[in-house]
């Protein structure tokens, strides 16, 4: 079944394609560009630890870590290395697991059927041994104790393990040494079969290629899937942060912040929430806004400060982060800054501003091959499509955001400090 994704606003399209195996397939030929862009990706993450398929009597819990345990796998199958095969067509591959996705990726300009080719059978075709799986045991330990050396890496997960009492988004994507030790071939295949059955997964192409081709190999390699009716389930989760405030120590020459101010779970669910809330934050605390200028000038924050968005299935925080000799003063002042915008209320003029800065950026996004397919793909794992956040940020009013803004709990948060050793 085939159907043209079209948004007359900005005259572009797509197709998208539920295929006879279960797959679901974004196609954007994109006239002019030398590139294509091709992602084969499943609704699989870190967060996906619990879940059960209508062969299960009861829901199963699995280890942290296996959806990225599995990406690596899949890139070494009986004959060869992948990467070794994607060397012979000059493409750029790679892949990456997210916490609510895992997708692998190419990118050439030349020999676009043989690199489709290549993606479509080693993402179908796992090889998993003891000796390979201890193997890889050894080298994301070690992954996993690089990452903790490092002090964005920390001070992030050290966020998210404060603002989260359940969700499975507070625990490192890679997993833990002790997590990774209890994955087994046995546990890679079950967790294969259920998150990578065709039915849970997109293929999105952008760029310079022929749809027909595409399709042409498409019908002659994907495998047919028995929809197994999976379901991925996410632990309740309380309203309230852990905690208000956590401090690491680690080597860093100014220290180092993260503010993240808690949603609740269900406001993951409507792009117009991640577009809302973005305009709310650049409105209120961005590089063009009153307050920035002023903590700036006065040295209370540098030009790293930065403002945005932390969301996905399940998870919703607004995050604010940069370098600050005071970061505690810092988180301060920025409550101060939303308080007293919640009682004399936002600039219509700043908001405007920033709406049209935001849908701007939006449109750049048609411009780009990578971004198109990822957000493509993006899209049909939200469930929505890819003109959905055009849509809602050409329709967001300035009531909408003053709205919101009265809303937000400005204590429910959570402050994230790294610094050096005194």
């Amino acid at each position: 079944m085939s159907k043209i994704i079209k948004n007359e606003r900005i005259n572009e399209q797509y197709t998208r394609i539920k295929h006879a195996s279960g797959c679901t397939i974004c196609l954007c030929p994109m006239k002019g560009f030398s590139s294509a862009y091709a992602l084969f990706g499943t609704k699989y993450g870190s967060v996906d630890s619990v879940f059960k398929t209508k062969n299960d009597h009861d829901f199963v819990t699995v280890p942290a870590g296996i959806a990225h345990f599995l990406e690596h796998k899949l890139f070494e199958n009986e004959d060869c290395d992948v990467f070794k095969l994607y060397a012979e067509t000059g493409a750029n591959a790679n892949a990456y697991t997210g916490f609510d996705k895992t997708a692998y990726l190419f990118l050439c300009s030349q020999s676009f059927k043989k690199n489709l080719e290549i993606l479509l059978k080693f993402v179908q075709e796992p090889y998993f041994t003891d000796e390979t799986v201890q193997k890889e045991q050894g080298i994301i330990a070690q992954e996993i104790k690089m990452y903790d050396d490092s002090p964005e890496w920390r001070m992030f997960f050290n966020c998210l393990e404060s603002v989260y009492h359940n969700n499975p988004v507070r625990i490192n994507i890679a997993g833990t040494v002790d997590t990774i030790a209890q994955i087994d071939k046995e546990l890679l295949y079950r967790c294969y079969n259920t998150f990578y059955n065709l039915n849970n997964m997109v293929i999105s192409i952008a760029g310079n290629f022929d749809p027909e081709e595409a399709l042409e190999i498409c019908d002659r390699l994907l495998k047919p899937a028995e929809d197994i009716e999976l379901q991925a389930i996410i632990p309740e989760e309380p309203y309230e942060v852990r905690q208000n405030l956590i401090r690491d120590v680690l080597p860093c020459g100014v220290p180092m912040f993260q503010i993240a101010f808690k949603l609740p779970n269900e406001f993951a669910e409507s792009s117009d929430n991640y577009i809302r809330y973005n305009i709310l934050l650049e409105t209120a605390l961005g590089k063009s806004s009153k307050f920035y200028q002023e903590a700036y000038e006065s040295g209370l924050i540098n030009e790293t400060f930065n403002t945005g968005i932390f969301n996905g299935r399940g998870f919703f925080l607004c995050m604010v982060d940069g370098e600050a000799r005071e970061p505690e003063k810092v988180c301060d002042a920025i409550k101060s800054e939303l308080k007293r915008l919640k009682q004399s209320g936002l600039c219509e003029s700043d908001f405007m501003r920033i709406k049209k800065q935001t849908y701007g950026e939006l449109i750049g996004v048609f411009t780009n091959v990578e971004s198109m397919a990822t957000n493509m793909m993006n899209a049909e794992f939200e469930g929505t499509d890819l003109f959905a956040n055009i849509e809602s940020a050409a329709k967001v009013t300035f009531d909408d955001i003053t709205t919101i803004l009265k809303d937000f709990d400005v204590e429910n948060s959570c402050l994230s400090i790294i610094e050096n050793q005194n």
